[in-house]
């Protein structure tokens, strides 16, 4: 609905978040450091202890490392586990999908991690409270007027309790079933799989019955049972299976005493040894994309905005990437370093993604489907597919993409990751640890790059991070920028024999690439990201 004028007398808040699953707590977290006005609501009346999720992927850690949020992750999660798979009740087959890994682009994470969606939730809730941000619980949306001639108001939300929350920006971060996509009228396109069925729900095993240190995997020729150990607990697990069906066929809904049915009869286990049996849903494999991301002051991120098959584990990493990329945007278009045109940005980037890992997850769906109808067959494909890890998204198609080098890697591209070592303490560093600050970041490569990093400097003062790339063999000139010890960083990157200025975007995507004495294309793109010169370095 749209109207004229918002309702006053209201303070307003930059940016009002509907869900506080891991979409709506990244963006949240990335909003707040960057000094954005920010409220988060979600409608359940307490956090939700759901395991759900089974943990971030490479490119997610890379993020929840620049929120500040990996070091926890990395301590309360595991590594991947081997899976053990079973025929008849026999193991037959154990498979590392790490052991042997494909070569992945440049990063400080081997590995994703293992963590219940909770925990990672309470992670990400205590980092945000370290910003003065507390999630809303028990707090309803039920209705949304835009006002495109308001004033500083964009928004009036309506709440379930009579109360209204005015907002410059809204993002819909609720899910599947999103009542803001809902209000907004947008179509979620699509189909929902009947015949693709599941169960799932968190368990409690006794202690002595199962390895937990393997994913155990049962399929025979009537279903399957899946149990993966949950870190941080003695005896939860996460229990996924083919449902119970009824004599016509018809799927039965999940129940603890079901479970230990199914339990007996795919893995041969008493099922006493399963003790309780909490959070049961059945899972139909939902394939659907909005038609659109934005809706004038309105955004979608994460489940709302697309859903797909739970193979290759994409479903919260695509929601957690979803808001990196549209955390910079807001806050530069609130604080004026960009225009609101900017935002349309984060359709043009995140949409093809979307819609591009719809197709990847249908894909390891089906070979996933095919693999575990022979002896021996698992959940390979979906879990060891190089694509999952997140490295290699990037947004070449986009209108922030500033030319094509004819090596290395292009804008558009995560920015590859290298090691270094601080100029000013010799101290082991990342060029990621300089990504981590909420600003574009400029690197340059050899002597000639120098200038343009002091006219950046000058021009963008804090607004615009720069930071010198010494080779192993250059002396450097100052206590500024990192020394590429190793090398690695001038492999990753290929800069030219005469000098390379890299711009990185806020979200580690390369912006431009460009050779040291092409310095008017670096102000130009500057000027893109964060306005003209005037003004940016006091708005830094």
């Amino acid at each position: 609905m749209t109207t004229d004028a918002p309702v006053t007398g209201a303070p307003v808040t930059d940016v009002l978040i509907v869900g506080a699953g891991p979409t709506g707590l990244t963006l949240a977290c990335d909003l707040a450091r960057r000094g954005i006005g920010v409220r988060i609501i979600d409608r359940s009346a307490a956090h939700p202890r759901s395991s759900r999720a089974k943990g971030p992927n490479l490119r997610s850690l890379e993020v929840l490392a620049s929120l500040g949020a990996a070091e926890e992750v990395l301590a309360s999660g595991s590594l991947p586990l081997t899976m053990r798979k079973y025929r008849d009740h026999v193991p037959v087959a154990d498979f590392d999908p790490y052991a042997d890994p494909a070569p992945v682009p440049a990063s400080a994470f081997d590995w994703p991690r293992l963590i219940a969606q909770w925990r990672l939730e309470e992670i990400l809730r205590d980092r945000l409270a370290k910003d003065g941000v507390q999630v809303e619980l028990g707090t309803e949306l039920v209705g949304l007027d835009q006002h495109p001639e308001g004033g500083a108001a964009g928004v009036t939300a309506a709440l379930a309790d009579g109360r209204t929350v005015a907002a410059r920006y809204v993002v819909g971060c609720d899910g599947a079933h999103s009542p803001v996509r809902k209000l907004l009228g947008i179509p979620f396109t699509g189909e929902t799989q009947t015949d693709q069925v599941m169960v799932c729900g968190d368990v409690e095993i006794d202690e002595d019955a199962l390895d937990r240190d393997i994913w155990h995997q049962w399929f025979d020729a009537t279903g399957a049972v899946m149990l993966c150990p949950i870190p941080g607990t003695r005896d939860g697990w996460w229990f996924q299976a083919g449902p119970e069906r009824d004599a016509a066929g018809s799927p039965q809904p999940p129940t603890e005493e079901g479970f230990r049915r199914l339990l007996t009869r795919h893995t041969g286990l008493p099922g006493a040894v399963l003790r309780r049996a909490t959070l049961l849903s059945t899972y139909r494999v939902n394939v659907r994309m909005a038609d659109r991301f934005r809706d004038g002051r309105v955004l979608l991120a994460g489940d709302a905005a697309h859903v797909h098959s739970i193979a290759g584990g994409m479903g919260m990493n695509t929601g957690i990437q979803d808001a990196f990329n549209l955390g910079w945007k807001l806050a530069h278009v609130l604080t004026g370093l960009a225009a609101p045109a900017l935002l349309d940005t984060y359709e043009e980037e995140r949409l093809p993604v979307a819609a591009w890992t719809l197709e990847f997850t249908s894909e390891r769906l089906a070979e996933t489907m095919a693999a575990i109808r022979l002896p021996g067959g698992g959940l390979d494909s979906a879990t060891a597919a190089g694509e999952a890890s997140g490295l290699s998204t990037g947004y070449r198609w986009s209108s922030l993409a500033a030319g094509a080098p004819e090596h290395g890697p292009r804008a558009g591209d995560r920015a590859p990751d290298a090691p270094c070592r601080s100029v000013a303490t010799g101290a082991p560093a990342r060029l990621h640890h300089l990504f981590a600050a909420p600003h574009p970041v400029l690197l340059g490569f050899g002597p000639e790059s120098e200038p343009v990093l002091r006219a950046a400097t000058e021009a963008y003062g804090d607004a615009v991070r720069v930071h010198r790339v010494y080779g192993p063999a250059e002396v450097p000139d100052g206590p500024a920028g990192v020394v590429d010890h190793e090398g690695r960083a001038r492999a990753a990157y290929e800069p030219g024999a005469n000098g390379t200025v890299v711009v990185v975007r806020p979200d580690h995507h390369l912006g431009l690439v460009a050779p040291a004495a092409e310095a008017s294309r670096v102000r130009e793109y500057l000027a893109l990201l964060c306005g003209g010169a005037e003004g940016a370095a006091s708005r830094g």
